[in-house]
């Protein structure tokens, strides 16, 4: 199983990446996470959810060794498949709140930038869209969403360098909205969503609609996505190179 689904009052369903050792992103955890987001906005008892992951590590981003083994066809369709999963997040319907127990680069971080709110394990764990250090480009549909998180000005310096920060930079950019002990985060992220269940829920639900218009209308046009550009990047003899070194490191057990 990659991905565990619990409920909980009131109508809080968890959403929890179960994949050791990482929660790495396969097209199979992606596709049962797409999955899991349509049943829960199809289904009237569930009022919101939470994304979580850990110990340790939220998601260690793309399942790299998987995915160069793909081919140019095989490989777009995780790209659509990847991105119509951030799609869901910016365009639910229901609270979405990401539990973030430990490290968090790249594909991991990109889950959580389209929650409504991210809480993060305090301490060493750190978060980034770090996609530059693997060799590739980031997005403009990620780059859009971390602009709207931190500001132009810092969502260009972590995005050029690659950059992770460790959990309180991430709290004092505004990467991440709060800290919490390690192992806290499912049970914090939890008393969020109900504290918003809380409020009078079709002003709520009206008003968050309204307020994150902007980060749902970044996928407004399915084009601008530009799947043919990111397979052509990934494909390219410096990102497989690069890639090729990674994969090599992660079974030397140095990556």
């Amino acid at each position: 199983m990659s991905l565990a689904i619990t409920d909980h009052d009131p109508g809080i369903r968890v959403l929890h990446l179960d994949r050791p050792p990482v929660n790495a992103l396969s097209p199979a955890l992606v596709e049962a996470l797409r999955d899991a987001l349509d049943a829960a906005m199809a289904d009237p008892a569930v009022h919101a959810v939470v994304l979580s992951g850990g110990p340790k590590v939220f998601s260690a981003g793309l399942d790299v060794p998987t995915l160069v083994t793909l081919d140019p066809a095989a490989m777009a369709v995780f790209w659509r498949d990847f991105l119509g999963v951030a799609a869901r997040l910016a365009r639910a319907d229901k609270p979405v709140a990401a539990a973030i127990d430990g490290h968090s680069p790249a594909g991991g971080a990109v889950l959580a930038l389209f929650c409504d709110v991210r809480i993060m394990a305090e301490g060493p764990f750190q978060i980034g869209l770090n996609e530059v250090q693997v060799g590739l480009a980031v997005p403009g549909s990620i780059i859009a969403a971390l602009r709207r998180q931190v500001g132009p000005r810092q969502a260009e310096h972590l995005l050029v360098a690659g950059a992770m920060v460790d959990s309180r930079r991430a709290l004092e950019i505004g990467f991440v909205d709060a800290l919490c002990p390690p192992g806290q985060a499912q049970a914090q992220a939890l008393d969020w969503c109900r504290q918003r269940l809380a409020l009078p829920r079709q002003a709520m639900l009206a008003t968050r609609r309204a307020a994150r218009a902007d980060l749902a209308a970044i996928f407004s046009d399915a084009d601008a996505l530009d799947i043919h550009a990111m397979n052509e990047a990934w494909f390219s003899p410096e990102t497989r190179a690069t890639m090729a070194a990674l994969v090599e490191r992660l079974r030397a057990g140095r990556g």
